[in-house]
């Protein structure tokens, strides 16, 4: 099968992204798979070879390490070559177009929003992941939440603030601390903070706001991180995450800073709860394939629901393959059956 993994773009998360991409390929070179993987802004400028050979001729890979911070996307677009405010790089759609199907290796805005998604519908193009619309909706924090809300999630109390019409310096007057910021469309923890001080707050929101114009206040929950992945319509066991000080970008990305346990160590009954609700979001999302769901389990047994990732990392420290392997699905595996979940929905005549 001839497969595009596509990844990079012009993300904060494209070296997450880029990370993904190379072990998915790797993943899927290791099958039997004819595999090309392409960085959607950068695209085929550097490749050169005929495009219609690509297949069988297709670029090296790199490694899948991580810097520890996120990249300079002014200096990512001063890199470029082609002149073009396109998100799509020289070559992109047309070799994706040659592909059986696109295997999604995006992480963030222009990627997991549903954008690329809704030019690949267009386009007849079979991709990974789910469709434009549950993509653009469980990218925004605050849509996410104002729908799972009434059907019975709960989640912590937010606001949403629109940072180029509110005064900032007034809503630090105003909100009860501790809480956390976030920008309502960013990943991999980008523009984030737990907050406990007045002081802290403003310079959180200003952050926050370098994002995302939108940016939403939530209360803090104290208690223990917990994910929990759907693959096919079905809960993967829950993992639990200790991370040293909050689970920033770096406890994310950089091996054996924060502990993972998975299965995580709580109650049948909890465990249960925890994938239930995960499969409750993504069907209420109109999410398929897969997606992993980030929850706050207080000390009271309470489940709270925080945010919902459509294209989970597959990097090496990533937890939704974890998941898979706690169930006996290793890496090959679990890429593979995401392909199938694709071809099987989307087809090449969808």
């Amino acid at each position: 099968m001839k497969i595009v993994v596509l990844c990079g773009g012009l993300s904060p998360e494209r070296n997450v992204s880029i990370s993904s991409g190379t072990k998915v390929a790797m993943a899927l070179q290791s099958l039997g798979h004819k595999v090309v993987l392409v960085d959607m802004f950068f695209g085929l400028e550097d490749y050169d070879g005929p495009i219609d050979k690509i297949f069988d001729n297709p670029p090296p890979l790199g490694d899948t390490k991580i810097d520890e911070d996120a990249p300079d996307l002014e200096e990512v677009r001063k890199r470029r070559k082609l002149k073009s405010r396109s998100m799509f790089g020289q070559g992109v759609l047309e070799v994706c177009s040659m592909a059986d199907v696109v295997f999604l290796g995006l992480h963030g805005t222009c990627g997991e929003d549903g954008k690329v998604q809704a030019v690949f519908d267009l386009m007849g193009i079979p991709y990974t992941g789910s469709g434009h619309l549950g993509s653009a909706i469980a990218m925004n924090k605050d849509l996410t939440k104002r729908l799972v809300a009434p059907r019975g999630v709960l989640t912590p109390p937010w606001r949403l603030v629109d940072s180029e019409t509110e005064d900032l310096s007034d809503i630090a007057k105003e909100i009860e601390l501790p809480c956390v910021v976030k920008p309502v469309d960013s990943g991999s923890s980008i523009g984030v903070s737990i907050v406990h001080s007045p002081q802290e707050l403003a310079d959180a929101l200003e952050a926050a706001a370098s994002q995302s114009r939108y940016v939403v206040l939530e209360k803090y929950i104290k208690g223990r991180e917990i994910q929990v992945g759907v693959l096919d319509d079905r809960a993967l066991p829950s993992i639990e995450i200790i991370p040293e000080g909050f689970y920033d970008y770096r406890n994310k990305y950089q091996p054996g800073v924060a502990v993972e346990i998975c299965p995580a160590p709580v109650p049948e009954e909890i465990e249960k709860r925890l994938g239930e609700t995960a499969l409750k979001v993504h069907r209420l999302l109109g999410l398929s394939a897969y997606s992993r769901s980030d929850f706050i389990l207080d000390e009271k047994g309470d489940i709270y629901f925080l945010e919902i990732n459509t294209l989970p990392g597959m990097t090496p420290t990533s937890l939704v393959p974890q998941e898979a392997e706690a169930v006996g699905i290793d890496y090959p595996t679990l890429c593979q059956t995401i392909i199938d979940i694709a071809l099987r929905e989307r087809g090449h005549n969808s």
